[in-house]
């Protein structure tokens, strides 16, 4: 799968009977569009979440976000109390640690993407 970005939105993109679709990532609402030419694939899904951001101004409607900025993990207990108590020992909430942990893993395996 590879995946295009416009407007803080993510879309999938994903070859199949001779067409490419594009599926928008990470929102409730359904949006899915269909080119034949990979020169294609960037404009139709810009042309596509700017008829869904239209489409909710017209019905008056917040459109879905892709991020909220909260998610929730599971994680073995022995990890969680060894977070824990790494935060605490730099007097750190664990939110923010592990925040300040995913932000430096991304930097070190994407390092020409923003964290922020």
């Amino acid at each position: 799968m590879k995946t295009v970005e416009y407007r803080g939105y993510q879309a999938s993109v994903e070859f199949e009977d001779g067409s490419l679709f594009i599926k928008i990532l990470h929102i409730d609402d359904l949006l899915v569009a269909e080119c034949t030419n990979a020169l294609d694939v960037q404009k139709t899904a810009e042309e596509l979440i700017d008829a869904y951001l239209e489409d909710c101004r017209q019905l008056g409607r917040e459109p879905a976000k892709p991020f909220k900025g909260s998610f929730n993990i599971r994680i073995p207990p022995e990890l969680h109390r060894r977070a824990a108590m790494a935060a605490a020992e730099q007097r750190q909430s664990l939110n923010a640690w592990i925040s300040a942990a995913v932000a430096e893993h991304l930097d070190n395996t994407h390092p020409t993407r923003s964290s922020g």
